[in-house]
């Protein structure tokens, strides 16, 4: 049996301002793909024989969100909450710890959720290939055969051939372009994915060897581990105890398993803007553009509108993309530090380095409309029999207006139903909450006013997700 696991962590800096910490790249959808690329991740598995319901693996902010993109993808499975980012090993430590306390021994596939694939037969004939020597032991790494001499990736070095695959000879760093340009001559070497496919009792095993310290502190979390709703909490002190580092430096690179299975299926990390620019259909200029965009003698472009007219004049090799609250504007081969831009905003304490304006929740999602001093416009969208927490606040009172559907709403002791053009007052410090009963997304604007408006004020009573 094959157990897909999914890696959802990561934070995709370099794609902001359309990827922010609280809903990176691996929950957009990039390129010409109907489906985000977590949803991809899961979608290029179909078919495929003996696979179990896949492990996703990721942090607490992005529950949510991870289960109703698997959800929306039709797959179940389950959902392990990392209490904090240790990198790629212990990650996978308690996903094969996971796997084997189930009672089987499954070989574990494991995909970062935010890669684009072109050729999904070819990923998966690569991926067949892979499962014929994990079968027999070996841990295997996916090399991706190199399109040109890409500095931004680490390489792996093919040694001796075997009947599907290479041993592995050797990983090697990020390089400059000239080395970088001597790997791909040689044909010896590829772009190291950070895909793996390996039986989770031997990748085990091996970790116990050569990293120990992952799988004394991976499976004592997994000892106290906590089922809360749809996920697997595991315990918060013990993980932390664990090193932060990648499957590659605690294992492939010591062990005598490695073998690589070259992949040759349209691959794209899409690690930047230049990187998306490059996966797109372009126009006559070499532009690529999305949205409301109007580019007038402009060339090698990548143009991109979320909310209003973009309008480019004369521009040659630069990307623009514009989202309701903020605009970058850089030039192609300088998108790879848009991460210092990130940082800056990041030090200044900058909402637009978390989250957009648009904002997901378990129940649905909210959107700045207007604020001020003392005063803050929201749509909100309530998915049908959704229930927001039972709350207060000591700061601020709303104003409701329901524009669509039907709303129940509960204010200290009072309960009522109200439709569409009809509204409501919550005052200060009083308990209240807001479901909706019908068949349709209820939508309605909220009005806060206020001293202090921020998300922070919220003292919950009662909550059906769990949240604090």
């Amino acid at each position: 049996m094959i157990s897909p696991v999914i890696l959802c962590g990561g934070s995709g800096t370099r794609l902001w301002p359309l990827s922010r910490e609280l809903y990176p790249k691996q929950f957009l959808r990039l390129g010409e793909s109907p489906v985000t690329l977590l949803q991809g991740t899961l979608l290029r598995m179909e078919g495929v024989d003996e696979l179990l319901p896949p492990v996703a693996v990721c942090n607490e902010a992005h529950r949510f969100v991870v289960a109703e993109q698997i959800r929306a993808a039709g797959s179940g499975g389950t959902i392990i909450l990392e209490p904090t980012g240790k990198n790629t090993a212990p990650a996978v430590a308690l996903a094969a710890l996971h796997a084997c306390r189930s009672g089987q021994d499954p070989i574990l596939l494991v995909l970062p959720a935010d890669h684009l694939v072109r050729d999904v037969a070819a990923f998966q004939e690569a991926m067949a290939q892979g499962r014929l020597l994990a079968e027999e032991g070996r841990l295997v790494t996916f090399g991706i055969v190199p399109t040109h001499a890409e500095t931004g990736f680490g390489y792996i070095r093919a040694g001796a051939k075997l009947s599907t695959g290479f041993v592995v000879d050797s990983f090697v760093e990020k390089p400059e372009a000239e080395v970088a340009q001597r790997y791909v001559d040689s044909g010896q070497y590829y772009w190291n994915s950070g895909m793996f496919m390996f039986r989770a009792s031997i990748f085990l095993k091996e970790l116990e060897s050569l990293c120990p310290d992952v799988l004394t502190h991976a499976e004592a979390a997994m000892n106290r581990q906590e089922q809360d709703r749809d996920f697997l909490r595991v315990d918060e002190a013990e993980f932390s105890r664990c090193p932060s580092i990648s499957v590659d430096y605690a294992v492939m690179e010591k062990t005598s398993r490695a073998v690589i299975v070259p992949l040759d299926a349209g691959w794209n990390d899409v690690g930047s803007w230049a990187a998306l620019w490059e996966t797109g259909a372009k126009d006559e200029q070499d532009n690529l553009l999305k949205g409301d965009v109007l580019a007038e003698d402009c060339s090698g472009c990548y143009l991109q509108s979320e909310s209003r007219l973009v309008a480019a004049l004369g521009v040659t090799d630069h990307v623009i993309v514009e989202t309701a609250d903020a605009v970058l504007v850089a030039h192609r081969d300088r998108v790879q530090d848009v991460k210092k831009i990130v940082a800056r905003l990041s030090r200044q304490g900058r909402q637009e380095v978390l989250q957009h304006r648009r904002v997901n929740r378990p129940w649905g999602f909210y959107e700045t409309v207007d604020s001020a001093e003392r005063f803050q416009v929201k749509r909100i969208t309530v998915n049908p029999g959704a229930s927001l927490s039972s709350q207060m606040h000591h700061h601020r009172a709303e104003h409701w207006i329901v524009v669509k559907g039907t709303a129940r709403v509960t204010c200290g002791e009072d309960v009522r139903t109200l439709s569409e053009n009809q509204s409501t007052y919550i005052p200060l410090g009083v308990p209240h909450r807001l479901e909706n009963p019908g068949m349709i997304p209820l939508e309605l604007i909220e009005v806060q006013s206020g001293s202090y408006l921020g998300e922070d004020d919220i003292v919950r009573f009662d909550d059906d997700y769990g949240r604090e």
